[in-house]
Order: structure tokens, then C-alpha cells, then sequence
């Protein structure tokens, strides 16, 4: 019987990795292990998670052995982590592999949004620089007041970046961070109404859904730039798309969204939105480098040695 589980869409080569390192059994999502011989579920103590859904207790219970769950990917918010924790199943994910990419495209977000470069792109291909000459003029992004909501490990690479263009860093976080001397906010209001640009690098999960809300919005007003990178739940998302159809904020740029790839159409028709597939991570190097991750933490827990990089 086959000790591990493989649950997702896997990439043709993390599959290969998996399949070569482990000849998982394979699902398409935590609600598929339903549909698994009952004689085969007991065998299986590692499952190898890449979303498909959500698994909560009631999955879990369908792999009786099951004593960790290997995430790919550094958000686990798909992961019940109190029903892992009552089960005594631990769960591991795939931290600082992906973080300069993801803070890549944060940058690059913010760049493309505020010098207008998906229309710019739009009025050379169609003609109009010939006909109608120069692209109008846009906004510098150098030099303004950008501010991080939340500084964890990928927070704080965007603020680097953000450093190098010359701008002047605030950040909201949980608690106060040693920094070379950025400032720091108590709460994302404050922040909000100091800033040009808001910049999401939150954890996603109960805890931070809506933390961006109306109210944040507001607090950054017509002329601000919101970029999230982070989850679409961090985001009061209907709050968002009233204040950019309204006037109320100056423009968005998105990787992340409630309900995706299925997204709110009101997205597709703002002129002031720059929209992005959830690709924050998607290098051929770093999702290789996270497959090795999340397979590493598997033989460590097969082996009976300490994981790589638990998450409970």
C-alpha cells in the first residue's frame, strides 16, 4: 500500500518529482480522497497539498494515519491548522524560496499601474502613436511614500525594492520591526492616509480577511495606488471595486482575488485596474525550488527527522 498522497494540479515536472521520489497515490482536490478505496486510506501518513479545495477535519478523518500535510506554497490558509493540531497531524510549507519573485512582481504591479504601461503597450499596437502621436503623460513612481501592510518575509523584500526607488517606507505590521528607519503604523488606517501606495504582503486566513477595508480605502484616496500580492481575502473586494468604478481611489494592481480564476468581470472593465493570473510565484526556478521544498519536508518526516519548516 502506498504511504502518500499527492493533492492538486502539479506541474508536469513537480508531478515527475513526486512521482519519481514518492509514487504517491494522486488526487485532485482533499474532496476526492472520498473516492479512494477504504482499504487504501489507512496506508497513507504523508500527502503532498497543492490547494483543490479545502482541508478541514472532515478530510483529514478520511486518512486515519495521516500525520503530515506538506503544503506547496507559503500560504496554508486552504489548512485547517486547529483541526491538523487536534489531530496531531503536522503541516509544512514552502517559505523564502518564492519570496524575491513574488516581491518582484509586486514592484513590477506598481510600476506597470502608475506609469500606465498595459494602455502604453495598447497604443503603440494599435496604431495611435502613428496617428495620434505621443502617449499622454502618466505619474512618476520614484520617490513617493510607499507603505507595506504586513512585513513579514516578503513584506520586507518589496520594501527593499521600494527603498532603491528612492521612496519613503512606512509599514503596518503586528508589532514594531527593527528597520533602517522606516516608519511604522499601529494600524492600517494611519498608514493608509500617509501613503501613495499600498503594498499587501499579509498572511491569508481568518485573521486578515477584510483587513483592507472600506475604510483603508478611503484613508488612501483618489490618488493612491493599492498593489496585493497577498491573498484576495485581505481585501474587502466589494469595497474595492465601488471605489475605483467610483473615483475613490486612483487604481489597483492585483495578482490576487476572491473566488479566482472565476473573478468579478467589474475587474475586466476599469481602465484604472492592472490585472495578473495569480503568478506571483510562477518562475520555472522558484516553483521548482518549492516542489524540492515541499518534497524535502516529506522524507524528512518519513525518516523521523525534525521538518524543514513546520508551520504548527
Amino acid at each position: 500500500m502506498k504511504s502518500t498522497i499527492a493533492i492538486g494540479s502539479y506541474s508536469e515536472s513537480d508531478g515527475a518529482g513526486l512521482a519519481a521520489e514518492f509514487d504517491p497515490v494522486t488526487v485532485s482536490g482533499p474532496a476526492a480522497m472520498a473516492g479512494l478505496d477504504p482499504q487504501q486510506r489507512p496506508a497513507i501518513r504523508v500527502a503532498a497539498f497543492k490547494g483543490g479545495g479545502l482541508f478541514g477535519g472532515e478530510e483529514m478523518d478520511l486518512l486515519p494515519e495521516l500525520g503530515l500535510i506538506a503544503n506547496y506554497g507559503v500560504g496554508y490558509d486552504a489548512i485547517d491548522i486547529d483541526a491538523a493540531n487536534a489531530r496531531g497531524v503536522k503541516v509544512t510549507n514552502t517559505p523564502d524560496v518564492l519570496n524575491d519573485d513574488v516581491a518582484d512582481l509586486a514592484v513590477a504591479l506598481l510600476l506597470c499601474l502608475g506609469r500606465e504601461m498595459m494602455h502604453a503597450a495598447e497604443w503603440a499596437k494599435s496604431g495611435k502613436w502613428k496617428r495620434h502621436g505621443e502617449y499622454p503623460l502618466n505619474r512618476k513612481v520614484s520617490g513617493g511614500r510607499a507603505g507595506i501592510v504586513g512585513l513579514g518575509r516578503i513584506g520586507r523584500e518589496i520594501a527593499n525594492r521600494l527603498a532603491a526607488f528612492k521612496m519613503d517606507i512606512h509599514y503596518y505590521s503586528r508589532r514594531q520591526k527593527e528597520t533602517p528607519g522606516w516608519t511604522y503604523h499601529d494600524n492600517p488606517i494611519t498608514l493608509a492616509e500617509r501613503v501613495d501606495y499600498l503594498i499587501i504582503a499579509l498572511v491569508g486566513g481568518r485573521e486578515t480577511e477584510n483587513f483592507v477595508s472600506g475604510e483603508v480605502l478611503e484613508a488612501l484616496g483618489p490618488k493612491g495606488l493599492l498593489v496585493n500580492i497577498s491573498r484576495g481575502t485581505t481585501v474587502e473586494e466589494e469595497a474595492l471595486l465601488d471605489a475605483l468604478e467610483n473615483g475613490k481611489l486612483g487604481g489597483a494592481a492585483l495578482d490576487v482575488f476572491l473566488n479566482e480564476p472565476a473573478i468579478d468581470p467589474r475587474f475586466y472593465k476599469l481602465e484604472n485596474v492592472v490585472v495578473q493570473p495569480h503568478q506571483g510565484s510562477g518562475t520555472v526556478e522558484t516553483r521548482r525550488a518549492m516542489g524540492e521544498l515541499q518534497r524535502a519536508n516529506m522524507h524528512a518526516f518519513l525518516a523521523g527527522d525534525d521538518l524543514i519548516t513546520p508551520v504548527n
